[in-house]
């Protein structure tokens, strides 16, 4: 397995990265070659101070960075030897397979979509979110990859996600379900209305298991495991997700702290407490697939840190092992001559 790591693009610099794939090195058995992409003396510097020269490391200078306040189109048409954009090409040219970048996410997108192009028979790429619950992980896709979608892209979307939840992540027979205001058949706008006819035959064709229109608060009920809407609704969705998690806990801590009774009662569940805010961590998935490319690529969160960037590059090899992009192409096509027939 051949990695390519933007190694510049997060927020806590490049030796967060290096450390990242250092573990990867150790762990991941399959990996059989990393490329660290960006400042060659940097990274050299990096790779030094953590007493590191494995054969497997090569790394590939680029001299700019695109930052998180670059606009993503604009920034790649200035910055073409910019991190990302190298270590895209190296996937474009063959020479990796996995992508892993904690940078800008629009500039991941653009420059992923752009060189290596949608898999055959998808329209444009998704970003796979994963969240979890309490008895499940569930895919939320698109979760900002783009604003807007027409029906058949939503279902090549509950397509993808299925792929990803039950090859990657290990659930048999993944249930799909299209957000929506309400669960009956004729609720929603029309673009739900509209992706919920094409889900439904492609249901009786057993090509996805769809359980039809679900709501929010079906999402941590264990009632769904690939959640489908468009970018703009699943990006809200990732976003109060991320943010409420982190709030529960914080409040929880502020209430325990008003009484000596409630931090002795805490004392007492503080498994519990750590339980729950391990399975919150979002450094556990290391970041999102983005779905649908010639190519696999991991968009880490540009906060993340090394055990993130690890997970992200397990996860990204798992992927590519797991050959989702072959399956994705034979379900969508089979999708397709199911709505074709019909």
């Amino acid at each position: 397995m051949r990695v390519a790591v933007d190694a510049m693009g997060g927020d806590h610099g490049p030796g967060v990265v290096v450390r990242g794939v250092l573990r990867a090195l150790r762990e991941v058995y399959s990996i059989s070659k990393v490329y660290l992409v960006g400042d060659q003396k940097i990274l050299e510097k990096e790779l030094v101070s953590n007493q590191c020269f494995d054969p497997r490391l090569e790394i590939r200078h680029a001299s700019q960075v695109l930052t998180m306040e670059d606009k993503p189109v604009e920034a790649l048409r200035r910055k073409k030897d910019s991190s990302i954009a190298r270590a895209v090409e190296l996937v474009k040219k063959g020479e990796a397979q996995v992508l892993i970048s904690p940078g800008n996410t629009g500039g991941v997108v653009s420059s992923a979509h752009i060189a290596l192009r949608p898999l055959k028979g998808i329209d444009r790429p998704a970003i796979a979110a994963v969240i979890p619950a309490q008895n499940n992980s569930f895919v939320l896709l698109d979760a900002g990859g783009f604003v807007d979608s027409r029906p058949h892209q939503l279902l090549q979307y509950g397509i993808m996600g299925s792929v990803y939840s039950r090859e990657v992540l290990g659930y048999a027979k993944p249930r799909v379900g299209l957000l929506s205001i309400g669960t009956e058949d004729l609720k929603g706008n029309e673009l739900t209305r509209s992706a919920f006819n094409l889900f439904s035959k492609v249901d009786e064709a057993q090509i996805i298991n769809f359980i039809g229109n679900i709501e929010g608060h079906d999402l941590f009920d264990n009632n769904v495991d690939v959640v489908v809407c468009d970018g703009f609704i699943g990006n809200i969705v990732l976003k109060t997700c991320e943010s409420f998690g982190q709030h529960l806990l914080n409040w929880i801590k502020h209430e325990i702290s008003r009484s000596p009774t409630r931090v002795i009662g805490a004392m007492l569940a503080q498994g519990a407490f750590k339980s729950i805010k391990g399975r919150l961590d979002p450094e556990n998935t290391g970041g999102a697939p983005l779905l649908g490319l010639n190519g696999v690529v991991m968009k880490a969160h540009g906060s993340a840190t090394d055990r993130a960037i690890f997970n992200a590059i397990r996860l990204g090899a798992n992927a590519a092992h797991q050959n989702i992009n072959q399956i994705i192409i034979d379900e969508v096509a089979d999708a397709d001559k199911t709505l074709q027939v019909q």
